[in-house]
Formats: C-alpha cells, sequence, structure tokens
C-alpha cells in the first residue's frame, strides 16, 4: 500500500508538501497540487480522511439529527435528506443521516466524540430536549423546525400557520362552514408537543372561531392502514363536516380510500385538501389529493446553509425563515353540498 512518502518521492516534492496539499493546511502552487495528485493516482494512493480531519481540526462531516424511534419517515422527509446532503457536498461537507431517539443524552454523546462538525436537527418539538442540550454546548447546530422559545437560535420552518390559513380560506370560498383537522398520532402520542402538529391545531382552532365555523380534530396512525381507520371514525362521529384538513402525509391514500369505500364521493360530498405534504403521496390518492406541498427541499439546503455558515462565519447573524407551502390543485376541493 502505497504511503505518503510514495508519493512524495514519486512527485519529487517533500513530504510536508504532500500533506499541504492532501489537507489543505497551508497553500500549493497549482503547478505542484497537480504533480502530488498525479502521483497519488499513479500509486493508488487513498487519503486518510481521519488523519486529514485531525490536520485541518475540522471533520467537515455534519450530523442530521433525526428521532426515527419516535417518529416514521415520510415521503416528504426523504426530500429533506436528499436535498439537505446535496447542499452539504456543494459546499465542501459530507452530510450523513443519524437516526436516534430525541432525547439529550444522545445528543451529548454524539458531540462529545469529534466526529461532526456540527448537526441539523429535523422534527422539532416545543419544548426540545435536544436543542437544550445543544444550547448549553459548543457544537454548533440549526434546526429545520422551531421550538417555543426561538432566542439566538438559527432555523428554517415550513409556515404551517399560513398553511392551515389558506387551506381554509379555500374550503370556504367554496362554501364549506364545517371543517375537521386531522392529523398523525405522533403529535400527542409518540413524539410529545412536535412543533407542526402543535402550531397547526393551535392556528386551526384560532383561524375558525374567527371567521364562525365549526372546527373538529382528530388525530390517529400515521400509516395506510391509520388512514382508513380514521376514515371510519370520522364518519361515523362527523357526519355533518364537508371539509377536511388533513395534515398526515402517510394516512392520506388510506383515508381517501376508506372514504370512498363507505360510499363517499370526492369531492361532490367531501372536500379534502392535504398540508405539509408531497406531491408523490398526493397522487397516491385517488382522486388525487389537492394539497399545500410542503417546501422539503428549499428547507433542506436552507437547514445546511445555516449550520455551514454557522461555522464558517461565526459572527454572522443566526437566520430564522419560515417558508410557505405552494398549493397543487388535485381533484378532491369542490363545493359543499347542498343540504
Amino acid at each position: 500500500m502505497a504511503t505518503m512518502q510514495d508519493v512524495a518521492n514519486r512527485a519529487n516534492v517533500s513530504l510536508a508538501t504532500v500533506s499541504f496539499t492532501i489537507n489543505n493546511s497551508k497553500p500549493v502552487s497549482a503547478r505542484t497540487r497537480a504533480k502530488v495528485e498525479l502521483a497519488m493516482k499513479e500509486l493508488g494512493y487513498r487519503r486518510n480522511a481521519v488523519g486529514s480531519a485531525l490536520a485541518r481540526g475540522r471533520t467537515h462531516v455534519l450530523a442530521l439529527l433525526y428521532p426515527a424511534l419516535q417518529h416514521r419517515f415520510s415521503a416528504t422527509s426523504v426530500l429533506f435528506f436528499t436535498s439537505a446532503a446535496d447542499q452539504a457536498r456543494l459546499r465542501g461537507y459530507n452530510l450523513v443521516l443519524w437516526p436516534m431517539s430525541n432525547e439529550a443524552d444522545a445528543i451529548s454523546e454524539l458531540t462529545s466524540s469529534g466526529l461532526v462538525d456540527g448537526v441539523v436537527l429535523m422534527e422539532v418539538q416545543l419544548d426540545d430536549p435536544r436543542v437544550e442540550e445543544l444550547s448549553g454546548g459548543t457544537t454548533p447546530f440549526s434546526l429545520i423546525g422551531r421550538t417555543r422559545d426561538t432566542t439566538g437560535i438559527p432555523y428554517v420552518d415550513v409556515n404551517f400557520e399560513h398553511a392551515v390559513e389558506n387551506a381554509i380560506d379555500r374550503l370556504i370560498k367554496l362554501g364549506h362552514t364545517n371543517l375537521a383537522l386531522i392529523d398523525g398520532g405522533t403529535g400527542d402520542q409518540l413524539l410529545g408537543g412536535y412543533g407542526p402538529v402543535a402550531r397547526t391545531r393551535t392556528t386551526f382552532g384560532e383561524i375558525t372561531a374567527q371567521r364562525g365555523l365549526t372546527g373538529i380534530i382528530m388525530s390517529g396512525g400515521a400509516s395506510s392502514e391509520g388512514g382508513r381507520t380514521l376514515a371510519a371514525e370520522f364518519l361515523a362521529e362527523h357526519p355533518e363536516t364537508t371539509g377536511i384538513l388533513l395534515m398526515n402525509e402517510p394516512a392520506g391514500p388510506g383515508f381517501v380510500a376508506g372514504l370512498q369505500k363507505a360510499g363517499k364521493r370526492l369531492p361532490d360530498d367531501l372536500s379534502v385538501i392535504a398540508i405539509g405534504s408531497s406531491i408523490d403521496t398526493a397522487t397516491m390518492a385517488e382522486p388525487e389529493l389537492s394539497v399545500l406541498v410542503s417546501p422539503a427541499d428549499t428547507l433542506g439546503r436552507l437547514g445546511v446553509d445555516a449550520l455551514i455558515d454557522r461555522l464558517d462565519e461565526p459572527n454572522k447573524a443566526l437566520p430564522q425563515r419560515l417558508i410557505k407551502c405552494t398549493f397543487s390543485k388535485g381533484s378532491t376541493l369542490g363545493p359543499a353540498p347542498a343540504h
């Protein structure tokens, strides 16, 4: 196996010059760098990533923390992962998906290891123990999501408040006055105080009261089977409701199927608009769900940018940004049925 000394001999440069070239620890001329890289290629020399990281004092590895033990993956989650990884690569970093619990102890084990330069947190709770742990340490971090108190915390998030009001106003224009918000069980069963669910419920209650509407909230399992179960429960308990806000992406296709199995026609009898979901999931339903699409691709990139900016420019102002969902028409919105 070729060594750095072998590369130095082949390129006719000093061992120190090879080290500077590999680790980018000191300037090297373009001509000398080309000689060293050619020698490395001819000898089959492979960089020692750990050694290079130690020489630089940085690993150039970022961790994307996802509480997989409490919150299942969805099609939208994958968009967050892929866009974040692509942006990290473009900025000279490697991003690793780190599925773990949302407990503070798990965070301290990771940050004390020295394996990563910083972390991006997803699926943020209003009072998130991970954020509290990171705020007391030295590892830079950013959030895709936001806590109750965002003072001094860099974050990017979906503007769920705007999405809920947008969805309600679309239903009002179609004549719907009896509305339901149906969300995932993770909101109050597994991941307590989950930010998107908490904010959506609060906004739904406020807007329906302001508009003089009737509004109910239901929660159920985040799966296709959970969606079918939710459909049966909804129809049995709230037959007067005609407009539905659905914020439970994995349950969406099952929910639509369950409504139709019970003889309901969409959008003739009921109108459904999904919130914070993806086009891929919307098209799995028949008819295709109308949806306020999550800006997952944008948020993944911005979340990584926020972290790298903290690493490269520690004194730069912290970003705090809300991004709106975009509307995809689908086929599940129609005028309220006449009674």
